[in-house]
């Protein structure tokens, strides 16, 4: 860790003091990414709005590395997510960042395999993603508030208050969060001058691309995927798609024996929606 444990207590203790009231917290990323004043934002009527805000990955619709590549790499363009890469041109896994991966279906659903089960399904990945829980481990132990929710469920990250404690790290069972080891910003390919650049020593993650929902526009990696292979909705919306989908097919989530409440549901199979 970067800072000794008296300065971090010292930040902890002050942001207990002052309390970093919600709508604060809820404010600050908005204005930052959006461009639009927080008090603006509701009355933007382009802005797409959900009483809870949820994803449905339709695993059968991704057919080849590339459905999986482009989804990625919208999403890792569109954010400034840096690509931290060995001279040979491999991963670097100490300092990778990522805000949606590919993962096998042991890592991404352990325990929930069997010994029948099919050895395609074993075999394929599956893209993962911070699952914005109904109640996210993440958020309650985070000494800033720099990790929150807001009310249409998304679980959000501000990386201007994160001070690199990495708490939520160690508090998220999914490994849905990134730590900035070194300055990201050289590692930045093609940046994107509309969304901000994050520095060294801040936690960043998938924030359901918060930036584009309030422009009116769906997160980017729904319009980078093949035609129904990511589907983004109100769940609360009895008419929805995604909530159509959710009640009539066999969907899975990962780790939802945790109580956590993922809002990101798999269908497995093949067919078409109910």
């Amino acid at each position: 860790m970067s800072m000794d444990r008296r300065h971090f207590l010292k930040i902890a203790g002050i942001s207990s003091i002052l309390g970093f009231g919600a709508s604060i917290a809820q404010a600050t990323p908005l204005t930052l990414l959006t461009g639009l004043d927080p008090s603006q934002v509701d009355k933007n009527k382009e802005a797409l709005s959900a009483k809870r805000w949820a994803m449905v990955v339709d695993m059968s619709k991704f057919k080849t590395e590339d459905d999986f590549k482009k989804v990625i790499n919208a999403c890792h363009q569109t954010h400034n997510v840096p690509d931290f890469r060995n001279a040979d041109g491999s991963v670097n896994k100490k300092d990778e960042i990522k805000w949606i991966w590919e993962a096998p279906y042991e890592k991404a659903f352990p325990g929930q395999d069997n010994k029948y089960m099919s050895e395609h399904i074993k075999d394929m990945p599956f893209l993962v993603l911070c699952n914005h829980c109904d109640n996210p481990p993440c958020v309650r132990v985070c000494p800033t508030k720099a990790t929150f929710k807001l009310p249409n469920g998304i679980t959000m990250q501000d990386e201007h208050r994160c001070i690199g404690c990495r708490f939520c790290m160690a508090a998220c069972p999914y490994g849905s969060r990134s730590f900035n080891w070194r300055d990201p910003r050289p590692a930045i390919r093609n940046e994107n001058k509309e969304y901000p650049t994050r520095t060294r020593g801040v936690v960043e993650k998938c924030t359901f691309c918060t930036e584009r929902l309030a422009k009116g526009k769906r997160p980017v990696c729904v319009e980078a995927a093949p035609k129904g292979g990511l589907l983004f909705g109100d769940l609360e919306d009895p008419n929805s798609e995604i909530r159509k989908i959710v009640t009539n097919r066999y969907t899975i989530r990962r780790k939802s024996d945790l109580g956590t409440g993922p809002a990101i549901y798999y269908i497995v199979g093949g067919g078409d929606h109910a």
